[in-house]
């Protein structure tokens, strides 16, 4: 689809391949900043950092998708992150896929965020696909992208965790029902935790602040 020169020749593999270690650093790298500027844009209605973010995204996928992972900004930080550890490579039709869906989605919030100035739910929709797809990533080695690419083209051969022989290979991990147990009780405890919290910060909340030095002139004490 993109040319069978994209990315790296590796002895043992008969297509060019990606350092999957790298690609799921990257991910990592853009995770945060990608979190933090929408927190601080939804929070504080300032949206500087957020168009720094979405202008950086949009050059770091043109260069991954047009020319190579390589020299991609966040692929020169991730490559020195994983630099000891050993590579596990995977096939680049997919990846370079999957990267061109989010180069879409860099162009859509681009024109949207930094060039229109508009205020959407196209803008939060897009920003929390493309927050969830970095974390997919980042966090569980799942490339959507690549899942899709599955389905459209044919079937890729060197993927992450050697998920394209799934059904070929012995499963060395699946989910029990005590370990779903353990999931409920979590998410249940947790629940039951947010609703004291929720019911008992009123009262401790100005104690905290004025412990911190935070509390406004004159109120420390008086409650």
């Amino acid at each position: 689809m993109f040319g069978i020169s994209y990315g790296e020749r590796v002895e043992g593999y008969d297509i060019p391949v990606i350092n999957e270690r790298e690609a799921r650093a990257a991910a990592g790298i853009l995770l945060l900043p990608a979190v933090s500027s929408f927190f601080i844009s939804y929070l504080t209605h300032d949206f500087r950092f957020t168009k720094l973010f979405v202008t950086f995204f949009l050059l770091d996928f043109l260069i991954r998708v047009l020319i190579t992972p390589r020299y991609a900004p966040t692929f020169v930080l991730a490559r020195f992150f994983v630099r000891r550890q050993h590579p596990e490579y995977v096939g680049a039709a997919q990846k370079r896929f999957a990267w061109s869906i989010g180069l879409a989605l860099a162009i859509i919030m681009f024109i949207i965020i930094v060039v229109l100035e508009i205020m959407t739910p196209v803008k939060i929709a897009v920003c929390l696909l493309c927050i969830g797809l970095l974390f997919s990533e980042s966090a569980f080695g799942i490339c959507l992208g690549c899942l899709l690419y599955k389905r459209f083209f044919t079937s890729p051969t060197v993927c992450p965790g050697s998920a394209c022989d799934i059904d070929r290979i012995k499963r060395h991990s699946f989910i029990t029902l005590s370990e779903i147990a353990i999931i409920a009780v979590t998410t249940l405890t947790m629940w039951g935790l947010w609703y004291f919290f929720d019911h008992t910060t009123a009262q401790t909340t100005p104690h905290a602040k004025c412990a911190a030095g935070k509390c406004a002139p004159g109120k420390c004490g008086s409650f």
